[in-house]
């Protein structure tokens, strides 16, 4: 038969702040007290007066802090099983400890609470978290994304290093010189409260009982709806947009978007980052996500959705989507992953036609590549990458044959485009890409043509020496 197993908070400093109850229960020559850790003003002050049993060995052995707290539980349940057991940690019992939760999923465990570092620290910043919201994050794990929408408190960091990784964290998405409150040793005699830049926080502002609290104006995603709603609502340009005013922007974007793309290698993300490549990268995909985040903003006005419902209703459609991770089918392929997409999607549309649901407003090569690759699901495509040549030869010759009349030329040349469309995807090439990589480079060689001096009464066999020289001096084709 075990004993009895309790969790006592030892608050943020000495045992005067401890509430009378906890008080006696620790000292009850009884009760076994396990501590976390001696290094708690308040664990002290129990060891000088009882015998007690430290914890602190396994973080001095244990490799990772999951071994630490599986010791823990196992110290607490190998000490039950001898009599009655208090585990005593630093602060609340509720706020940060682990071992804690591990523990109540082992046994039944009576809570012994106590006041927390929050307490102290939001009574010394006159802060009330019901005004604005709070959130509380752990120096040692993050949050990605890191969002600081709220007033927040950073705890834990207990160490240089992670105090190092918490400061660079929050500079990726904060100005140096915002202002960041350091708290430590809160109701103790060495107690400390310092306001300072967040580029000075250096490493002796690390401790056990040391914390972080910022409220800067939102960065990142939700600052970047913040301010555009600020924007539609003081910028007299931004007031002025519709949903059809932007929709030009928004295929510009893309299109920037894709060319940032393409300028990185093509093993990317794989191999050695292309570090400008990816910052032309990252800003352009900002330019994109203001077109979405702006397109938001309008439906929020017309009261039909916001950004939130646009992210919760994508995040729902790839948990639907993706049964082989979320549920229970099994798909160990991209080949069958993809099948059990379209298969999904086409009962979600309620689609009549395979050729539903591919815009008319692709441009030319992608839409005729979407239709042959809905059309090749079921079949319908030809067997082998010969039949694909063989009706290239042919369209070729019919255009050849209908020169001399406009209307069928047109028809025919639109075939023939159709055609070779069809190669590039039996070849698994991206048409759009490779066509904008082929005018790329005529662009680059006619430059360099332009460039060899004036192109004015040339003939024909000297511009094309001047084209086989720029095509020679490239390197990457």
């Amino acid at each position: 038969m075990s004993g009895p197993v309790a969790v006592a908070g030892l608050g943020p400093a000495g045992l005067d702040r401890i509430p009378a109850q906890v008080l006696q229960r620790l000292l009850d020559p009884s009760v076994q007290i396990v501590l976390r850790t001696l290094e708690h003003p308040a664990a002290r002050e129990v060891s000088e007066r009882r015998r007690v049993v430290s914890c602190d060995d396994l973080y001095e052995t244990a490799g990772t802090f999951d071994e630490v707290y599986r010791g823990i539980v196992e110290r607490v349940l190998a000490a039950a099983a001898r009599g009655p057991v208090v585990y005593a940690v630093p602060g609340s019992p509720l706020m940060g400890e682990q071992a804690v939760v591990m523990l109540r999923e082992a046994v039944d465990v009576e809570i012994l609470p106590a006041e927390s570092f929050l307490d102290l620290a939001t009574a010394r910043l006159g802060f009330d978290p019901f005004t604005r919201g709070m959130q509380v994050l752990d120096g040692r794990d993050l949050p990605h994304p890191l969002l600081l929408h709220l007033p927040t408190f950073i705890g834990q960091v207990d160490t240089p290093l992670v105090l190092a990784e918490v400061r660079d964290a929050l500079l990726s998405l904060l100005d140096p010189g915002t202002e960041v409150v350091w708290l430590c040793d809160l109701g103790g005699e060495s107690e400390r409260v310092e306001r300072l830049p967040l580029s000075e926080l250096a490493g002796r502002h690390a401790g056990l009982r040391a914390s972080l609290f910022l409220d800067p104006d939102p960065p990142g995603w939700p600052g970047l709806v913040r301010t555009n709603t600020r924007l539609r609502s003081e910028c007299p340009w931004d007031r002025e947009q519709t949903h059809h005013s932007l929709a030009a922007h928004l295929l510009e974007e893309a299109y920037e978007t894709l060319e940032a793309i393409e300028a990185l290698p093509v093993e990317a993300p794989g191999g050695d980052p292309d570090l400008p490549g990816y910052l032309d990268l990252e800003e352009e995909l900002g330019d994109l996500l203001l077109q979405v985040v702006f397109h938001a903003v309008l439906a929020t006005e017309a009261g039909v959705f916001g950004i939130e419902e646009v992210a919760e209703g994508i995040r729902r459609k790839l948990i639907r989507r993706h049964p082989h991770v979320f549920g229970d089918v099994e798909a160990d392929t991209a080949e069958r992953v993809k099948a059990n997409w379209e298969v999904l999607k086409r009962e979600e549309k309620q689609r009549e036609s395979l050729m539903d649901g591919v815009p008319a407003s692709l441009p030319a090569l992608a839409r005729a590549h979407a239709l042959q690759a809905r059309a090749a699901r079921v079949g319908f495509d030809w067997p082998d990458l010969d039949g694909v040549l063989d009706k290239v030869r042919e369209e070729i010759d019919e255009l050849v044959a209908d020169l001399g009349d406009p209307k069928r030329a047109a028809h025919e040349l639109g075939d023939l485009l159709f055609s070779v469309v069809n190669l590039a995807r039996r070849l698994d090439l991206d048409p759009e890409q490779a066509l904008r990589a082929a005018s790329g480079r005529f662009e680059r060689r006619f430059r360099v043509v332009e460039n060899g001096g004036s192109l004015a009464g040339l003939t024909l066999e000297e511009l094309d020496r001047r084209w086989e020289a720029a095509k020679a001096s490239e390197t990457d084709d």
